[in-house]
């Protein structure tokens, strides 16, 4: 009887029962064949317990995504970092090498990036992101990346930082993606959104959820009302785990 080589991945996060991640990897070893492998969710209260799950799984446990909200606060455990998780300062996949050394990926900014560049046109030159967590930081460097300028939005204003009050007409006329990289309004909690004017959305906006449960949020359906070009995270998370499994694999 052959034994085949385990590989088990898995998800680091905090209250993500509903993960996309198991789901979506289940799937694949299922489809094509992967045997051996499998893929789990992290579920830790802290990220002081991360270590633990390190320890207890040496030799078998290849590849971990993070998700909420350990993207930041992970670095620090980590062994090193690729360039663009530096630059970007978030990580949400982790590789473990052959000698048991961990180090950080940003694939978010690529998912983000490709998914939403089929739906760039000439005027979409500023974007907003509602939100300055980790999931922020892929986006901003995927934009920067695209050419595109933009500015965070958030409870405080600073530099290249504007209060949610700020938000008005002029602003959305200039601005024509907005990005909620933030939870809200994630199921269950369905019925929540961004606090932002809604009305000055147009044809010419594109709106950009990075949440895909559920697939058409309030935020969404808001600057739908209005005409604006919709995108929610289902495409974006598709590719950046395809990315993150090249990265184990390599």
């Amino acid at each position: 009887m052959i034994i085949m080589n385990k590989k088990r991945y898995g998800l680091l996060g905090k209250n993500i029962s509903y993960s996309f991640s198991r789901g979506y990897f289940k799937e694949k070893f299922e489809a094509g064949n992967y045997e051996g492998c499998s893929y789990e969710n992290f579920d830790i209260p802290e990220i002081t317990d991360f270590p633990n799950i390190i320890a207890h799984n040496p030799s078998e446990l290849k590849g971990i995504n993070v998700t909420i909200p350990y993207k930041e606060v992970v670095i620090p455990y980590l062994d090193k970092l690729s360039k663009k998780a530096a630059k970007i300062g978030a990580v949400n996949t982790i590789k473990i090498t052959k000698k048991g050394k961990l180090k950080g990926y940003n694939t978010d900014y690529y998912g983000f990036k490709k998914s939403l560049e089929p739906l760039l046109q000439g005027h979409h030159k500023k974007a907003l992101i509602l939100g300055t967590g980790g999931a922020s930081k892929g986006v901003a460097f995927a934009l920067e990346e695209l050419g595109i300028d933009c500015v965070f939005v958030s409870r405080n204003s600073k530099e290249n930082t504007l209060d949610y009050s700020q938000l008005n007409s002029a602003i959305f006329n200039e601005y024509h993606i907005v990005i909620n990289s933030t939870p809200v309004g994630t199921s269950p909690d369905i019925d929540a959104c961004p606090d932002i004017p809604y009305e000055f959305f147009s044809d010419k906006h594109i709106a950009y959820d990075l949440i895909y449960n559920p697939a058409e949020t309030k935020f969404l359906q808001k600057a739908k009302a209005k005409g604006a070009q919709i995108k929610n995270g289902l495409r974006m998370l598709e590719l950046q785990a395809e990315k993150s499994w090249e990265i184990w694999n390599k």
